[in-house]
């Protein structure tokens, strides 16, 4: 989707601002220094979303919930196997390379950070646009993309259309861990979210 480097200039301070909250949020749950960024953020058709995280067979951590209000849709955040596992080690203060599988313990811990980001971006989008925007209770999911995907799907009915992707990169010890932040809209919302931050049709 080719859109306008002042709106996607938008959505990426709407990433910085999400980030900047959570990063605090995971400094204080870590007991550390947690420094996170946006490589990029913006709109893709959803065939151009697979590579990004690996392919349908690549395994993943995901942490997804029903958004409704102003602008409904469907919200995914994924990390890849071996980012949901040191995520794990990170948060529990062990050395990198201890889990291996995700116990109850472990889910609970992605899922938990997969909630704080989430809730991050949910906030900055609601203080830059004024919009009012309700979440559902977060459901976690670990195994292929493509089976998680399906699920999510279930709740998505427009899987054709656009993505907002926020891209998010976690430093901590110079370890660095990428998750993708994914919203999953109708157009009409998609128009909704444009025009509350001064866009148009045709604009952007």
């Amino acid at each position: 989707m080719n859109l306008s480097p002042l709106f996607l200039d938008a959505f990426q301070e709407v990433g910085n601002i999400g980030l900047g909250n959570a990063a605090t949020s995971l400094s204080q749950m870590l007991n550390a220094k947690v420094e996170m960024k946006v490589p990029r953020a913006g709109f893709l058709f959803f065939e151009e979303i697979l590579p990004l995280v690996g392919g349908l067979e690549e395994v993943v951590a995901c942490v997804y919930l029903r958004v409704e209000g102003d602008v409904p849709g469907t919200i995914v955040f994924i990390f890849k196997q071996e980012s949901a596992f040191y995520l794990v080690d990170m948060l529990l203060g062990q050395e990198k390379g201890t889990t291996g599988m995700l116990d109850e313990m472990g889910e609970s811990v992605v899922k938990e950070i997969g909630n704080v980001l989430t809730g991050s971006f949910i906030n900055a989008i609601c203080a830059m646009t004024s919009l009012n925007i309700v979440t559902t209770v977060p459901m976690f999911a670990f195994d292929m993309l493509a089976a998680v995907l399906s699920s999510c799907f279930v709740t998505i009915n427009n899987a054709d259309d656009q993505v907002l992707l926020i891209e998010t990169s976690l430093l901590q010890d110079c370890e660095q861990i990428t998750g993708h932040f994914f919203f999953f809209a109708d157009p009409a919302t998609l128009d909704k979210l444009f025009s509350s931050i001064g866009f148009t049709a045709g604009t952007f």
